[in-house]
């Protein structure tokens, strides 16, 4: 085939000239062209990550902050994700009856089906109720259904009801040690709590051994904060003397501003080497990944958020590995 010339001086390209153009079509095509382009590219280089080296054991986290609002549940799945992605083997519990984290990992968490509720009230086994994230390889999620907005009154009257999901983790064949275990256990287990310090998030702290505290980059930051910490002291006191505040995400961080910094100084001031040198910049496509039942990781994968969330991820592992 040949390009034709019209009348009026126009040449027509034909496909086999559009093919032999090679870059010059790339500039030409639209910015929705490039966009798509860039899609395509970013989530072909999340999957040829390289892997990070794994924990010796299972390391139990449990994402929580009573103020809500501040990313606790965006932080816990994209962080999840972001580990999956660099190798890691990942298990998220979603102990929030509002069930975000299930939507956003994309696993079905209506009425009936095998949850935290049944994990909690019932003890069934957590291989009985946890399911493989679809969109992404080495994720497992146990997810949260409206019924467990009634737990919290159903194990009141339950003997050792603040350590139930601690007993369900334990015994799972996949959580441990590299020697009991083996290559197929668990790395992370990343527990999503709900905006309160009730049962739930009792049973979490009991549950866990580190904690991860997401941190709006805002005027009230650390409101309520030590009340969350004085609940975590008085765990570790008479509960479970294993839990510490590993982890501390500065999220929703808009540069722009002179407050967002303040408060960042602030946190880094209180808290040190605990609080992440990682931020989570405010994104636009971190908060419309839910709607699409996804990730950020894996709707737009070269974003800034999910870049943030990966090095983040990145950053967490090895404070890990030398602890």
């Amino acid at each position: 085939m040949v390009s034709r010339e019209t009348g009026q001086g126009f040449v027509v390209r034909t496909a086999a000239d559009l093919a032999d153009a090679g870059p010059t079509f790339a500039e030409e095509t639209t910015p929705l062209a490039r966009a798509a382009e860039h899609i395509v590219l970013a989530r072909q280089g999340a999957m040829e990550r390289p892997a990070m080296a794994r924990p010796q054991r299972t390391r139990v986290m449990v994402v929580a902050n009573q103020k809500g609002g501040v990313g606790k549940t965006t932080s816990t799945v994209n962080l999840a994700a972001a580990l999956a992605q660099l190798g890691q083997r990942v298990l998220v519990i979603d102990l929030d009856p509002q069930g975000n984290a299930s939507t956003a990992l994309n696993i079905e968490h209506r009425r009936g089906v095998p949850s935290t509720y049944d994990l909690l009230v019932n003890e069934d086994k957590l291989a009985d109720v946890m399911q493989p994230c679809p969109d992404q390889g080495g994720l497992w999620v146990v997810p949260a259904t409206i019924d467990l907005a009634g737990a919290e009154i159903e194990l009141v009257s339950i003997v050792a009801r603040e350590s139930r999901l601690q007993k369900a983790i334990m015994a799972h064949e996949w959580v441990g040690t590299a020697e009991e275990a083996g290559d197929e256990r668990f790395d992370y287990v990343l527990v999503d709590c709900p905006p309160s310090l009730g049962l739930l998030t009792l049973n979490a702290l009991v549950a866990g051994e580190e904690m991860v505290i997401p941190i709006q980059a805002e005027y009230y930051a650390l409101e309520g904060l030590g009340m969350l910490l004085e609940t975590v002291e008085m765990v570790k006191k008479h509960l479970n003397q294993r839990l510490e505040v590993s982890t501390i995400l500065l999220t929703m961080y808009d540069a722009r501003t002179r407050l967002a910094s303040n408060v960042a100084e602030e946190v880094r001031e209180h808290f040190g080497d605990t609080v992440l040198k990682t931020y989570i910049p405010r994104s636009v496509r971190v908060s419309e990944a839910p709607s699409y039942s996804q990730t950020v990781m894996t709707y737009d994968p070269g974003s800034p958020g999910a870049l943030s969330y990966l090095e983040a991820a990145r950053e967490m592992a090895k404070k890990g590995a030398q602890r």
